[in-house]
């Protein structure tokens, strides 16, 4: 059956109806409900910019992108956009996707909080890119169309979301605090954590081993 929220249809596959269930389950309403509007915000926005993303490598990345923020997916501490993309990638080979697709799928998860870069490269990482920054920080909202907005908000709504979302984050990399360097996410634990400081690249480069 079709499913559509605020004009754009959401993918039908196997895959589809996986990761939904699965991320309905694990990730809880917060981020399950912000995971959905980043498609429809990415897809909306890809819309007007005449990119082509394909809807269900989009939807998965979408889904996929902030996993990374719940469960530690590697053995080693990484940033937690790469335990996303790790896990997505996984998802994705495990049920027959082809490589490209995964890598396709890793890449915009991975990307999805670096700035400037997602919008240079291809359509799913430039749209889920997209859909993040209209969710996170209201990112081009007032140049999308206020009834499918309304459409989208009554179908995943926001609740408490700027507050529960920061306390997400903070949650998630109180733990590996190391991993938030040169990223945005520094900017969650300086606010929030008490102790953190952040490293910067001038002390990287000064407490080099090099005499000069």
């Amino acid at each position: 059956m079709t499913h559509i929220i605020a004009g754009v249809e959401i993918p039908d596959t196997a895959a589809i109806g996986e990761a939904t269930g699965l991320l309905r389950e694990t990730t809880g309403p917060l981020l399950f409900h912000h995971s959905r509007r980043v498609f429809l915000f990415g897809s909306l926005h890809a819309r007007k910019l005449g990119l082509r993303p394909d809807p269900e490598l989009l939807y998965l990345s979408a889904m996929f992108h902030d996993t990374g923020l719940l469960t530690p997916f590697s053995d080693k501490e990484q940033r937690f956009e790469l335990d996303g993309a790790d896990h997505a990638r996984r998802f994705l080979l495990d049920r027959g996707f082809p490589t490209s697709a995964a890598e396709v799928v890793w890449t915009a998860i991975a990307l999805h909080t670096t700035p400037g870069i997602p919008g240079r490269m291809g359509p799913e990482t430039a749209a889920t890119n997209y859909g993040v920054l209209t969710d996170a920080i209201g990112w081009n909202l007032d140049g999308l169309d206020g009834g499918q907005v309304d459409d989208i908000l009554a179908a995943h709504p926001r609740g408490a979301f700027k507050k529960a979302f920061l306390q997400a984050f903070v949650d998630g990399l109180k733990d590996r605090p190391d991993t938030t360097y040169g990223t945005v996410n520094a900017d969650v634990l300086e606010h929030f954590l008490p102790g953190f400081r952040r490293g910067s690249m001038v002390e990287r480069v000064t407490d080099a081993p090099w005499p000069s």
